[in-house]
């Protein structure tokens, strides 16, 4: 952990010692070459999720969790075109945010400041489950040596460290160390686990065919009253596309895109991307081999499934490397979390107010907002764990209904103020009015993906109706101010000569 904080502050050494202004600290001063992106953008996906969740995931349900594969995979595709576009408008424009991206897009600062609030809401229980996340690994791989309430302060305590001083930078540096140990660890247990417990992947593939069928087709283990309609086809199918959506325009994917030297920065960074996603079978099949090592896991006990195998077979300084690997997962995008809340808060926000609108305020304002928003969600984890909890199971589903305003915004001028502020409206009120209700999936597609296809048809139909009855383009800004664009090379762009470019 002091290896992290150290790594962390170093990074800013030779760019004014943390210096700069808003966009130096919030998105790396637009200069982060491929390296540094691939390895940020992959820690934003690799979280402690990827350690607890999906092994647990795994050890519960069985194929349902390859949604996190597929969406992950589909949603770089996407990024390969979207990528550059929000690239490009960031920097046109002068902008380090996708609530800075939708107050300019719709000329209302209101609306980026709504926005911001809105995706604050949605991001808070992430850091919490990251914060909880870490706290369960270093207790577990400290066998009880370092208690709960303590790992959780650690976490928000290394986190904020670097964050504050070095923001984006600081991330993607420390990210390298986090890279590095991952790759390492899961490569080892991919080999290790199903050799010493098993044999070899062919007895362990044997023993599930056998004994566990159920896990290796949808919908899965338990999945509960509906059996298919629940956690099948039409689930895993609708859940991949929403997420893959979700993911382009996410606060802290884009966070990475702004932080890019240059489009081809993102282009080749897309391709790169999926191969991460190998790693990410590693603790989905450990979790199902867990189900012959340790049988009769419930509930919350089953998201450390991998831990459990871990500890009860390996030497204490192969543990603790292992739970460093993990910590780190949860360090990494818990920081861009943070550093995207304030940075929002900072820009839109508390920007409306004129004595902290000003360059270097806001970034002294959104510093402020990091630490605050951290501590509201340490705080909760210790005194009200379970509110955050709930309100995570919307974050993501509630996060999609940002995808018409902000993706359609830019490329349709069509699409008013009022048309996209109320399709967000129903989008997000039929989000919780569906998955508050147990209604998740309804009619076996994800709830958020009906929820998304009432928001595109109220936003549609609301912004048709504004042009037919009021002014033909109340913006009066050209194109070009108010549009996003494809960045292409200028070998790409240049004019058609015998059929080619």
């Amino acid at each position: 952990m002091v290896a992290t904080v150290a790594l962390g502050l170093l990074a800013v050494r030779g760019r004014g010692g943390g210096g700069g202004g808003l966009a130096e600290w919030s998105v790396g001063g637009r200069s982060l070459g491929t390296v540094f992106i691939w390895v940020l953008m992959a820690g934003e996906g690799y979280t402690s999720f990827s350690y607890l969740g999906a092994a647990g995931w795994g050890y519960d349900y069985g194929a349902p969790v390859m949604y996190v594969v597929a969406y992950m995979s589909c949603g770089y595709a996407l990024g390969y075109v979207v990528g550059p576009v929000l690239w490009d408008y960031g920097r046109r424009h002068g902008l380090v945010g996708i609530s800075d991206m939708v107050a300019h897009r719709y000329g209302r600062p209101w609306l980026g400041a709504a926005v911001a609030v809105l995706a604050t809401v949605f991001l808070l229980p992430y850091i919490q489950l990251q914060i909880t996340g870490m706290g369960i690994v270093v207790t577990t791989v400290t066998y009880g040596a370092v208690s709960l309430e303590w790992a959780y302060f650690v976490a928000f305590a290394v986190t904020t460290g670097f964050v504050v001083v070095s923001g984006l930078r600081g991330s993607a540096w420390v990210s390298v160390l986090k890279d590095v140990l991952v790759i390492g660890t899961l490569a080892f247990l991919a080999w290790y686990v199903p050799v010493h417990y098993f044999g070899g992947y062919g007895e362990l593939f044997d023993r599930l065919a056998a004994e566990k069928p159920q896990w290796l087709t949808l919908p899965g283990h338990g999945a509960g009253p509906g059996g298919e309609g629940r956690l099948g086809t039409a689930w895993f199918a609708s859940t991949t596309v929403l997420n893959a959506l979700t993911v382009v325009i996410f606060p802290t994917t884009v966070a990475g895109y702004l932080g890019a030297r240059s489009a081809d920065t993102l282009r080749r960074n897309a391709v790169l991307l999926p191969a991460y996603n190998v790693l990410l079978f590693v603790p989905m099949l450990l979790g199902m081999a867990a189900l012959f090592v340790v049988p009769g896991l419930t509930g919350a006990e089953s998201n450390l499934a991998l831990f459990k195998l871990v500890v009860d077979s390996l030497p204490a300084w192969a543990v603790g490397v292992i739970g460093v690997a993990a910590a780190l997962s949860s360090i990494v995008p818990m920081a861009v979390f943070m550093l995207v809340i304030g940075t929002m808060w900072g820009r839109s926000v508390l920007s409306l107010v004129p004595r902290w609108s000003a360059g270097e305020r806001q970034k002294t304002a959104s510093r402020i907002v990091v630490v605050v928003a951290g501590s509201v969600a340490l705080v909760m984890t210790y005194v009200a764990p379970n509110t955050l909890v709930r309100l995570s199971l919307v974050s993501y589903e509630g996060m999609a209904q940002l995808v018409p305003m902000l993706l359609l915004g830019l490329m349709w001028r069509g699409l008013t103020v009022s048309g996209a502020v109320g399709g967000l409206v129903v989008g997000v009120a039929a989000v919780c009015g569906l998955v508050f209700t147990g209604n998740d999936p309804v009619w076996g597609v994800n709830a958020g993906m009906v929820a998304l296809v009432l928001n595109l048809v109220v936003a549609v139909a609301v912004s048709r109706g504004a042009r037919r009855w009021g002014p033909a383009d109340p913006d009066g800004r050209p194109d070009g101010e108010v549009l996003g664009r494809d960045p292409l090379p200028e070998r790409e762009a240049g004019p058609l000569v015998g059929g080619s470019r």
